[in-house]
């Protein structure tokens, strides 16, 4: 579904691989080669709000492969959860996670998911959706549960969850779409390509 155009995902991430090959197109991927703390830690003592954050990000990844990739369509993504004005990064231990997810107990986060087209020099397309996420009161003994039927995928995904997955158990209220939740916005992406000519219209 996509036309000669080289299109390139500059991201290492399974889930957005899977969503674009779900939806029928045809990509290279590329991983981007950047520091994103470095990126981030001037955009938060700044006051960048987590969709700004996330919006550089997107665009840093895209411009890095772009570098290597003259005349392709590069996408990068990023997404960044916050809560209560913090943002959050993946965990390292399976322990932090459990930490992570007891914290958050009864309180809403945000899912920012940013996506940027470069080709070349240009940024020609950008987009941030937002999904709001309220876990439940959810037991010490379900989260024990959780933990080890989920194993290691925890530090997979930001939010110590996979909302696909196992993770649906830890909600009670979601406000926003399934892909921003994934980490890819699929239908402005791909209204994007089509304005792009990259896939019919």
């Amino acid at each position: 579904m996509t036309t000669d155009k080289k299109l390139i995902l500059a991201s290492g991430s399974p889930f957005r691989k899977q969503l674009m090959e779900a939806a029928g197109l045809t990509f290279a991927v590329e991983p981007a080669r950047i520091d994103e703390r470095e990126i981030e830690a001037p955009l938060v003592a700044g006051g960048a709000s987590a969709e700004e954050v996330a919006a550089a990000l997107a665009k840093a990844k895209a411009e890095d492969v772009a570098e290597r990739n003259r005349q392709a369509f590069v996408i990068g993504s990023d997404q960044v959860m916050s809560m209560e004005g913090l943002l959050f990064h993946k965990c390292t231990s399976v322990d932090m996670a459990r930490e992570q997810l007891r914290s958050m107990r009864g309180k809403t986060h945000r899912l920012s998911s940013a996506i940027s087209i470069v080709r070349n020099d240009s940024e020609v397309w950008n987009h941030v959706s937002v999904a709001d996420l309220t876990f439940r009161e959810f037991s010490d003994a379900f989260l024990d549960t959780y933990i080890a039927n989920a194993g290691p995928k925890v530090l997979l995904t930001v939010g110590a969850y996979s909302y696909e997955g196992l993770g649906q158990q830890l909600f009670e209220k979601v406000e926003g779409d399934f892909f921003t939740i994934i980490g890819l916005p699929m239908l402005p992406l791909l209204a994007a390509l089509r304005d792009l000519a990259i896939i019919p219209r």
